[in-house]
């Protein structure tokens, strides 16, 4: 390998670097704004030239944040939502998923176009009957109106059917042969080799979910059953625009959870991408 090689293979690597830095510092830095002002009084949120760093950490945010709003009850509505939301939609996606991949049925193809279709349907289209529905149930400002309408998962089923076609067919074969049936072929085979993708398509729909603003605002009417993102604008009816410190560490404490359970299944999140990349 010549000498002007190795120096064009250095220049890209440390162009590569300069270009990963520069993308690092463009998305974290609005997120330590975020945090950072969450900390400071209004005179330094609205100072210019901004501060970057608070002359004095303001604890009291979050206090303040937290006793202006219901915050206990929007954690716990937003906490409901999304795990038993997302336990559900997991499992419809995957009985979804198994039967289009190891399921002889008639019109499988068509079905799943149609299924693929959906997913072009924006969201807000089924607004309007998702919430008449609700209403003629009786389910209006209850946890299950704010449930039902996001348990159908076409996302998740596409994904665990396109991971689930790569899957050796070998092995799934000789647990026929060892005479297990559908369900235990997906318990005891499916799931142990489908764990990374199967830890991405949660992770991603319970971020949908607990980030999810407009179906609560309009199927919930009291603070009780509000969940976080619409408790955010909850408090900023409460505190207005004097208080901007309270109202970013309101925001700071709806995103934390987020951001640990990223955190925690990192590993797992790449090995699905990984995974899903490499097939």
């Amino acid at each position: 390998m010549s000498t002007l090689d190795t120096a064009q293979g250095r220049a890209r690597r440390a162009g590569l670097y300069v270009l990963l830095v520069l993308v690092a510092v463009i998305t974290a830095g609005p997120l330590y704004w975020l945090v950072s002002s969450a900390l400071k009084n209004n005179t330094q949120i609205y100072s210019y030239p901004p501060h970057w760093i608070p002359t004095e950490l303001r604890w009291s945010n979050f206090t303040d944040a937290w006793n202006a709003a219901p915050f206990g009850r929007f954690f716990l509505n937003s906490l409901v939502v999304s795990v038993v939301g997302t336990a559900i939609e997991l499992c419809a996606a995957l009985l979804c998923a198994y039967a289009f991949v190891f399921l002889p049925f008639p019109g499988k193809r068509w079905l799943f176009m149609v299924l693929l279709g959906a997913m072009m349907v924006p969201g807000h289209v089924t607004l309007l009957p998702n919430f008449l529905t609700i209403a003629q149930l009786g389910w209006v400002n209850t946890w299950a109106g704010l449930i039902a309408p996001g348990l159908g998962s076409v996302f998740g089923t596409f994904l665990l059917r396109q991971h689930m076609l790569t899957l050796p067919k070998e092995i799934m074969e000789a647990a026929e042969l060892d005479g297990a049936g559908h369900l235990r072929r997906l318990t005891r085979v499916v799931l142990p080799m489908s764990r990374p993708m199967v830890v991405t398509v949660a992770i991603v729909v319970m971020v949908t979910k607990w980030n999810d603003f407009i179906w609560p605002l309009i199927v919930t009417s009291s603070a009780d059953m509000r969940t976080l993102p619409v408790g955010l604008l909850f408090l900023k009816n409460q505190e207005g625009y004097a208080n901007w410190g309270a109202i970013l560490a309101g925001t700071v404490m709806v995103i934390v959870p987020v951001l640990v359970v990223f955190f925690l299944a990192q590993r797992h999140i790449i090995a699905g991408l990984t995974q899903g990349a490499g097939k």
